[in-house]
């Protein structure tokens, strides 16, 4: 085989490359098994026609599209080997020669990953983060405690205040006329909580139960329902009952009340600050490596990104992202109804943070190529163990969902990830 690279733009280019008459063969036979199966040859039973008697009927050259075809995977996996490149691209492939009794010619038009030029990635100096818990933290976390364990007490003659929950029927209306989706019974509603239309909530407080309130309020402009973005409406509201929270006695009993493990309220405060110590240091170890790698990114130098790389990434995180909604019950169509969102806003949404993770993700291949990093077979032995452990899958379906390349080129993207991050220092 011969393989030439010619490159026409800044990531783009053609490669020509051969089919020798070894390969042409095999496609060949391979495209006649394909076809004889279905010929009907006077003298011959279906199916049983030779390749020969084939040839002087139709011609050899018959098959030609059907032998390319079948060969043209293993020849162009080996063309791009041999020319060095790395395709991101599905390539447009043309014919230049099919003369009998000669290599074949081919070219296909492809885009390459672009040329990443390193900047500083080693012993970067990163903002320093917060590990410190302190004491208000603590007692916050003891409030949210507080507060999922209050209870509703009915308020007599009582106007409702922030933090008060009502019970109200309440229907909406436009211009006049009802709308659908606007009435409501007997619904609790937290004032404060934000959770009706801006301006809603706050025209409750101060009201008493059995009052009738008029609430005006203008829909947001991107509210989901076109017909009521930016527009002005009117609610009929019945207060019901108005309801204040009652917190429990801040004591030891409600110490062994939230958690059985402790004994006393200061025992439950200790622990809750060994809790949250050690979620903030993972959290500020996390913001530090994001900030190094984010660091080492702006440093490097990428010349025209192409855009099938990020439109491919796009449409990654689109998939994942669907899929989960999927798993909970949720259509792609049901999805785009409730949001009042498209296919084209949901593409539009992931194209910023695609185009980051797609530099991010060259920088650190470069890296990994800089570093000139190694993956062992032991290597490889202990990652499958980690993703049998990880994911409760036996060791024998990793290994089927996981080629040898793939497994590699992970290890490898983790180790440049750690070149970064284990010599990156706060400040």
């Amino acid at each position: 085989m011969s393989a030439k690279w010619e490159k026409k733009g800044t990531n783009d280019g053609v490669l020509t490359f051969s089919v020798d008459q070894t390969l042409i063969e095999k496609g060949l036979k391979q495209a006649f098994d394909k076809v004889k199966k279905n010929l009907n040859v006077p003298g011959f039973r279906k199916g049983k026609v030779s390749r020969q008697v084939f040839n002087r009927m139709y011609g050899e050259e018959a098959l030609y599209e059907d032998a390319l075809n079948a060969v043209l995977p293993e020849v162009y996996e080996a063309a791009i080997k041999e020319a060095g490149i790395d395709p991101v691209s599905q390539p447009k492939i043309d014919v230049e020669s099919m003369n009998k009794g000669e290599d074949w010619v081919v070219t296909a038009e492809v885009t390459v990953k672009p040329e990443v030029k390193l900047g500083e990635y080693k012993n970067l100096t990163v903002e320093k983060q917060d590990r410190e818990v302190t004491d208000e933290d603590v007692d916050a976390r003891i409030q949210r405690e507080l507060e999922s364990q209050a209870e509703l007490v009915i308020k007599e003659d009582e106007a409702a205040v922030d933090g008060d929950t009502v019970v109200i029927d309440f229907e909406g209306f436009k211009d006049g006329e009802a709308f659908e989706g606007g009435k409501g019974e007997n619904y609790s509603l937290e004032l404060g909580s934000n959770s009706f239309i801006p301006g809603f909530e706050e025209q409750l407080v101060g009201k008493k139960a059995g009052e009738d309130v008029e609430v005006k309020v203008t829909f947001p402009e991107d509210y989901q329902a076109e017909d009521l973005a930016g527009k002005e409406a009117v609610f009929q509201v019945k207060v019901h009952e108005v309801k204040a929270k009652e917190l429990p006695e801040l004591d030891d009993e409600f110490a062994k009340d939230v958690d059985d493990s402790v004994e006393s309220l200061d025992e439950l405060k200790e622990k809750y600050r060994k809790e949250l110590t050690e979620s903030k240091e993972a959290a500020a170890t996390e913001a530090k490596d994001e900030a190094a790698i984010r660091q080492a990114v702006d440093n490097a130098e990428i010349v025209d990104l192409p855009h099938v790389m990020v439109h491919d990434e796009v449409h990654r995180s689109m998939d994942e992202f669907l899929n989960n909604m999927q798993r909970q019950g949720i259509a792609p169509d049901m999805y785009y109804q409730l949001t009042g969102t498209t296919e084209a806003d949901l593409h539009k949404q992931f194209e910023a943070e695609a185009e980051v993770r797609t530099k991010t993700n060259l920088v650190i291949e470069a890296i990994a190529k800089a570093e000139d990093i190694e993956v062992s077979q032991e290597d490889m032995d202990n990652e499958i163990k980690e993703l049998s452990e990880q994911y409760n899958m036996p060791i024998d379906q990793v290994k089927k969902v996981l080629t040898e390349d793939m497994l590699k080129h992970d290890i490898r993207m983790k180790r440049a990830v750690e070149v970064i991050t284990e010599t990156a220092t706060e400040k």
